[in-house]
C-alpha cells in the first residue's frame, strides 16, 4: 500500500514523463548557411508552417522530390507556409548547390552545410530524402522518411491551415523501403 511519503514522488515521476514525452515533438536548433552564405535559424521560422527537407546532389529520389516541394512552394504562395531544402552534401560548394537544382527547375530556399548528425538530431535517422512538417510553434507534426508524396505533404499542410480540422496526420511515416538511397551511396 501507497503511503502519503510516495505520492509525491510518484507525481514527480508522472510530471517528468509528461514532459519527455512532448519533448520529442520539439525540435532543437538549427543554424546552417543558405545559398548566399548567411547564417539561418530553424527558430527564426516560427509562426510559419516548416516543411524542412533533406536532400543531397547524389540522392535520386531526392531530384524527383524537389521539383514536386518547389511546386508546392508556388501552390501555397501567399499562406503561412515555408518550404526549405536542407542539402547534406559534403564538400559541395554553394554554387555546385545552386547549379544542380536550376538543372532541375527548383526555386526553393535552400540552407547547406547539414550532415547525417543533423538529421539523427531532429528525429530523422540517416535516409534521405527526409521530411520534417513543423506547425507554426515549431512543434514536429511528421517525420516522413523517404520520398514523400504530395498527397502526404498537402493533407499536413491543409490540416494545419484549417486550424487542425478532422484526424490529426500521423506522426511518422515511412517511405524508406520505396525510396532507399543511404548516405553510404555517395
Amino acid at each position: 500500500m501507497l503511503t502519503g511519503t510516495y505520492l509525491p514522488l510518484i507525481f514527480s515521476l508522472a510530471l517528468c514523463a509528461s514532459a519527455a514525452a512532448s519533448s520529442s515533438n520539439v525540435v532543437p536548433e538549427i543554424a546552417l548557411k543558405d545559398l548566399s552564405g548567411q547564417k539561418q535559424r530553424l527558430s527564426a521560422l516560427k509562426g510559419n508552417i516548416v516543411v524542412l527537407n533533406f536532400w543531397a546532389t547524389w540522392c535520386g529520389p531526392c531530384q524527383e522530390e524537389l521539383p514536386l516541394l518547389s511546386r508546392l512552394h508556388d501552390a501555397y504562395a501567399g499562406k503561412p507556409v515555408r518550404f526549405v531544402a536542407v542539402s547534406i552534401d559534403e564538400g559541395k560548394s554553394r554554387e555546385q548547390l545552386a547549379a544542380s537544382l536550376a538543372r532541375h527547375e527548383v526555386k526553393l530556399e535552400v540552407w547547406a552545410g547539414a550532415t547525417t548528425e543533423t538529421m539523427s538530431k531532429v528525429g530523422l535517422g540517416d535516409v534521405v530524402p527526409s521530411t520534417l512538417i513543423l506547425d507554426a510553434s515549431g512543434e514536429v507534426i511528421t517525420r516522413i522518411t523517404g520520398e514523400a508524396r504530395e498527397s502526404d505533404l498537402r493533407s499536413r499542410i491543409d490540416w494545419l491551415l484549417t486550424g487542425r480540422l478532422g484526424d490529426a496526420p500521423g506522426r511518422t511515416l515511412d517511405r524508406s523501403r520505396e525510396t532507399a538511397p543511404q548516405p553510404s551511396q555517395k
